[in-house]
């Protein structure tokens, strides 16, 4: 069985071929950061527009990659949720279009639960376990009891860790994406210098990084000229992150505890942060748990995961109708023990 896959759901267009015995045969990502840096975030009329002009080569592109034609592909996979909806009506379109004219089946993909079973291109794990989705427009965790049974343990109410990077770095002008650069300024700063705030700490496993962003400001405005010292800049910038990742640390941790969960999964774009990784790790360890972080292009929004989705859909025989549509939003049950 070979799943051709198209990812759209932000301003990353992804493309990819797999299959469930041989793995991955072909995957690519067309970025669109050095356009929406002009902008410090994502313009999405023209992230559609972008994803409306890379999609058709990236398919070509693929398809020569793996010596493979439309023809051998058995199902198309598509993001549909959650994301930005013009982006992923660019990427529904094509899907639909190929799949009526190949007559081959479609297969609708939750970005969320692509992001969980990323780690599953690389290595198998055991379920039950923890997933934690941290990205520029997710933050979330899940209990995930087995492939396509997922429950939502808590999730953000209002910034993504991401978002408020890409935020906290547009303030101190560093440049966008956020998540990279701060990741590089704040090895030169120390993350117990500025005592910000970690929200919601201990009070469940529901996110809050609005208010860790309004302290930044407010200290932003209080030692404007200090913060011109590199040095400065540098211990903001590393305090910041470290209240971040405190928190998603800790929340996870402490539903694993709860749970008696000893497996956690850590995807999604802020998954590629070194002090995230690390504190992780470090704390897992330390609890005897065990924590799973995909491989480096794997935790950035791709094809390859969404096909991996598909293909275990197809296989219980799932599939949808081309009046299948997108949504912004991603509804999954409670946990309720």
């Amino acid at each position: 069985m070979i799943v051709l896959a198209i990812e759209t759901s932000c301003d990353d267009t992804g493309v990819a071929l797999f299959n469930r015995d041989r793995g991955i045969l072909a995957s690519v990502l067309s970025s669109q950061v050095d356009l929406h840096a002009l902008f410090g975030g994502i313009v999405p009329e023209l992230a559609a527009r972008k994803h409306l002009e890379a999609l058709f080569p990236l398919t070509q592109y693929v398809l020569k990659e793996s010596d493979l034609s439309l023809e051998e592909v058995s199902c198309i996979g598509v993001t549909v949720k959650p994301g930005l909806v013009p982006s992923l009506l660019v990427g529904l379109s094509f899907a639909k279009a190929l799949a009526f004219s190949l007559n081959k089946p479609l297969v609708g993909v939750d970005h969320l639960e692509a992001h969980t079973f990323s780690i599953f291109l690389r290595e198998k794990i055991d379920f039950p376990f923890l997933s934690l989705v941290v990205s520029g427009g997710h933050t979330s965790l899940f209990m995930v009891k087995r492939e396509g049974e997922m429950y939502l343990l808590g999730c953000t109410r209002d910034d993504a860790a991401g978002e408020a990077f890409d935020k906290v770095a547009k303030l101190l002008k560093l440049g966008y994406p956020g998540g990279p650069v701060i990741d590089r300024v704040a090895k030169e700063g120390d993350p117990q210098s500025i005592p910000f705030p970690r929200p919601l700490m201990g009070k469940g496993w529901d996110f809050s990084f609005s208010g860790l962003k309004t302290a930044v400001v407010q200290y932003v405005q209080e030692h404007g000229e200090e913060i011109q010292d590199r040095r400065h800049l540098a211990c903001v910038v590393a305090s910041f992150q470290r209240a971040v990742v405190d928190v998603l640390a800790e929340k996870t941790l402490d539903a694993a505890r709860h749970l008696r969960v000893s497996r956690i999964v850590v995807a999604g774009g802020v998954a590629a942060n070194s002090v995230l990784r690390s504190i992780m790790k470090e704390r897992s360890e330390r609890e005897g748990l065990k924590v799973y972080f995909p491989p480096m292009p794997l935790c950035m929004d791709n094809a390859a995961m969404v096909a991996y989705v598909a293909a275990c859909h197809f296989a219980e025989g799932e599939t949808h109708g081309l009046d299948l549509d997108v949504s912004s939003r991603s509804i999954y049950p409670r946990w309720n023990p």
